[in-house]
């Protein structure tokens, strides 16, 4: 069966009325793959808490500990943009171990997918953009202590660019990074990834999807990575609360099955994370990350 990875403590953080955080995503996702009959329980793994000691591989050991025993100073908790928790410190470690745990079970399976992940803008020293740790380089990390996995891809489709997946994949010349993402959005500052490629404001579907199709085939024929960890974004979505293109539903549907396809034609592995997506309406929201699903669980069989 599809392997799903899932944590209830996802949703667990509780945020000011005013927060635009969508955080009770997670958990409405996970109840509506259930009651829509696009997953079973018995397809979810839920990750153990990562262990601190390998954050410190990747991450500034100063950080992380500082986050961990809640010793940060106050510029730098509102740069992550979260309110410091005992619960934020559990979401954080059991999501980047689940989005390690999800690169695994692609690496097994063919495919497998996060109902979380995508924490692009946390870099070494420091975390922004409600991301503090970041799990795809974590991932790509764990993945290439395997023997047969030499190179690893981080496409990354989120409508902002993972600025902080760029600095750190600098670090690791085996982890590509290639964003995806609208030209005139945040970070106003923009890092070199090894491969950046920049959408316009107002972009609509077809347009988006050749850059999509276009972009993926050449990075596979020139880097021919042994796994793609793969982030499923869906603030591109034409009425996102954060993004500028126009992207429309099935414009997302029709992505997530491009992306797979073209993996799975490729027999390279796919490990898939949710990535942003914000909307005051919880269902349209979970819809919209429900896409990615819809998409896999079409070709499941196929793998």
């Amino acid at each position: 069966m599809l392997p799903l990875v899932y944590h209830a403590s996802y949703s667990k953080l509780a945020l000011p009325s005013t927060h635009r955080f969508p955080i009770t995503k997670y958990q409405h996702l996970y109840h509506y793959l259930l009651e829509n009959q696009l997953a079973q329980a018995k397809q979810f793994y839920q990750p153990e808490p990562v262990a601190i000691e390998p954050l410190y591989t990747l991450h500034d050991k100063h950080y992380v500990d500082g986050f961990i025993n809640n010793t940060l100073d106050n510029k730098t908790i509102r740069r992550i943009g979260f309110p410091w928790s005992d619960n934020l410190v559990s979401r954080t470690r059991h999501s980047i171990a689940g989005t390690a745990l999800t690169a695994q079970l692609a690496i097994e399976n063919g495919i497998a997918l996060h109902l979380s992940g995508g924490y692009h803008h946390a870099h070494r020293e420091f975390g922004s953009g409600y991301c503090i740790f970041n799990d795809l380089i974590y991932a790509a990390h764990q993945a290439l202590q395997q023997e047969d996995i030499t190179k690893v891809l981080i496409f990354d489709c989120d409508v902002h660019q993972g600025d902080g997946t760029a600095t750190m994949a600098k670090e690791h010349p085996d982890i590509v990074s290639c964003s995806i993402h609208c030209d005139s959005n945040f970070p106003s500052r923009k890092p070199h990834s090894d491969y950046d490629i920049e959408v316009k404001a107002g972009t609509q579907d077809l347009e988006y999807l050749n850059i999509i199709e276009q972009t993926l085939t050449y990075l596979l024929r020139i880097e021919q990575p042994d796994l793609i960890l793969y982030d499923a974004g869906v603030d591109i979505y034409q009425n996102d609360r954060l993004g500028k293109l126009d992207v429309s539903l099935n414009g997302i549907l029709q992505r997530e099955k491009l992306v797979l396809d073209i993996a799975k034609n490729a027999q390279i592995p796919l490990g898939a994370v949710i990535g942003g997506g914000y909307s005051e309406n919880p269902l349209e929201l979970t819809q919209r990350h429900s896409q990615i699903f819809v998409a896999a669980n079409q070709i499941w069989s196929q793998y």
